[in-house]
């Protein structure tokens, strides 16, 4: 199964989800994918050289609530072998371990120090996804309220499709 990431500028990521490894959080991705959740949120979150997360707030920072689910990583006693590498996707979530619901990053560079605390749950398919990810890790950021790294001009989700 692919997720496609349209972005309102008309750039795309396509990414292979692991419903093997990750089932919970897959199943709550596409759910929210398909039901429209996603369509007009931002990446709220932009580290270069860390990940860019988004999926829970609309271009105001206002969030954009959803269940939440349990976390499918070792720490939280679930097996999980997907590294945290280049173009992985995985849950964000807060300090609980079962606090993940709709937010997602994607890793622009490889983060082993999330092995095993985070719900990795598919990877980007190729290079021009990889290289629209890390475009996104750099645009110019700024604080705005509570949250640091911000983009100054929103990366607006226009759409993310699901390819059976």
């Amino acid at each position: 199964m692919k997720a496609i990431i349209k972005l309102k500028d008309g750039s795309q990521m396509t990414a292979e989800l692991y419903e093997d490894v990750a089932p919970i959080s897959v199943r709550n991705f596409v759910k929210l994918a398909k039901g429209g959740f996603y369509d007009g949120l931002i990446f709220h979150r932009v580290i270069p050289g860390f990940m860019i997360q988004g999926g829970g707030m609309y271009e105001d920072l206002r969030p954009k609530k959803a269940d939440c689910i349990k976390g499918e990583f070792a720490a939280n006693g679930v097996n999980n072998p997907v590294k945290h590498t280049l173009g992985v996707l995985s849950m964000a979530r807060a300090m609980d371990p079962d606090s993940g619901s709709s937010q997602f990053f994607v890793c622009v560079e490889d983060c082993p120090h999330l092995d095993g605390a985070y719900a990795a749950f598919g990877k980007l398919c190729d290079k021009a996804s990889e290289d629209v990810a890390v475009a996104i890790s750099k645009v110019r950021t700024t604080r705005r309220g509570w949250f640091d790294d911000v983009p100054e001009s929103p990366v607006v989700i226009d759409t993310i499709e699901i390819e059976d």
